[in-house]
This record gives C-alpha cells, sequence and structure tokens, in this order.
C-alpha cells in the first residue's frame, strides 16, 4: 500500500525536525513537506496534495486554526489533524467547529502522534481523553441564554451586573428585598452560577455574543 503522505507544519524548528524524524522511521507515513508559516500551509497542500496535515494551533502571520478555516473553506484535501500545547476547551471546540479531523497535544507521547494520524487517515475523530470528557460535558451542560430569565429576572440581573445591592434594587424596582432575593435564587439556577461576581460576568459574556 502506498504510504500516508504528511504535511507537518510548525514554526518550532525543534519540534518539526524532532516530528519528521519520528515519521520517517515508519514504514507506512511519508512526510512530503514541511512548513514553519501558516501562510506557507496553502501553498503547500495545494502542490502537494497530502493526506494529513498536521497542524500546530500557533504559528506566525496566520494561526493554525485559521489555516483551517481556510483549508476548508477552498475544499483543499487532506485530513487535518490539529497539534496543540495546550488542552484547553476553547482551543478543542475551535478546532471541532473548524471541522478538524483530530486534535492531538505534544504534550503526548510520541506513539499516540503517530496513532493519532494513522486514525485521522482512516477517516476516524481523534481527540485526546481529557479532550473527550470536556466534550461530554459540554453536550451535557443546555445552551445558556438570557432569554431563559423571565422579563423580571431580567431587571434584576442588569442592575446587579451595575453593581447594585439587593437593597438597591429592591427600591429601584419598588419591590421587597425578599422578593430580590427569590428572583436571584431563581437566576442563579437559570444560569447555572453560584454568586453575584459570576452572575455578572455570564450575563456580559451573554451580552457581548453575537446575534
Amino acid at each position: 500500500m502506498a504510504p500516508i503522505r504528511i504535511v507537518l507544519a510548525d514554526d518550532h524548528a525543534l519540534v518539526l525536525e524532532g516530528l519528521r524524524s519520528l515519521l520517517e522511521s515508519e514504514a507506512d507515513i511519508e512526510v512530503v513537506g514541511t512548513v514553519n508559516d501558516g501562510t506557507q500551509v496553502l501553498e503547500a497542500v495545494r502542490t502537494l496534495k497530502p493526506d494529513v496535515i498536521v497542524l500546530d494551533v500557533r504559528m506566525p502571520t496566520m494561526d493554525g486554526l485559521t489555516c483551517l478555516e481556510r483549508l476548508r473553506a477552498e475544499g483543499l484535501p487532506g485530513k487535518v489533524l490539529v497539534l496543540s500545547a495546550f488542552n484547553d476547551g476553547d482551543s478543542i471546540q475551535a478546532a471541532l467547529e473548524k471541522e478538524a479531523d483530530g486534535f492531538a497535544l505534544k504534550t503526548e507521547p510520541p506513539q499516540q502522534t503517530i496513532d493519532s494520524i494513522r486514525q485521522v487517515y482512516r477517516g476516524h475523530l481523534v481527540f485526546p481523553q481529557a479532550a473527550r470528557r470536556w466534550l461530554r460535558t459540554q453536550r451535557q451542560r443546555p445552551e445558556i441564554s438570557l432569554t431563559d430569565l423571565s422579563e423580571r429576572e431580567a431587571e434584576v440581573l442588569a442592575l446587579v451586573a451595575q453593581g447594585l445591592t439587593n437593597v438597591q434594587i429592591a427600591q429601584q424596582l419598588s419591590v421587597s428585598e425578599n422578593t430580590v432575593k427569590f428572583h436571584l435564587q431563581n437566576i442563579y439556577q437559570k444560569l447555572n452560577v453560584n454568586n453575584r461576581t459570576e452572575a455578572t460576568s455570564l450575563y456580559y459574556k451573554l451580552q457581548s455574543r453575537p446575534g
């Protein structure tokens, strides 16, 4: 069988050469190109038409996730395995949203990265164990929106976000302090937060969300 043709993209020369040396020792894998700058990735893929692109998240000029977005937009061939030093939810979610075929960590054992490349080539969606746990948690968590709140709860939350106390909120809305506390309990439960600080932070985050 023909070997799996790989393009490697990483801005760290040591990582790039180490990964290249590692992969070239595998009989079923051939490294056909290496690049160290995001802008070079698209041209390398257009020219070399690899089976798999191993794409570092952080690169100069154009980061890996932007490269991934451009690759998909142009319909260029090749599976994409995103490589990162960071196992954070934002990177994982962004990779998924931009249609990565897999996500691997630089901290994983080398053999695991090789196995991930083979799995991605065969059409399997590959993510590290910690990432799968995070994704399961995200799927189980319902999407939170300010529209989940009643009109009065939304008013209370807006005043909390302005820094008003329960007494001040009660005065402004012409209700009792106990009524404000009751609304706050409902707000915390609906937004899955524990206190005013978390509620305020989430309020501004949801307010800034497009659409």
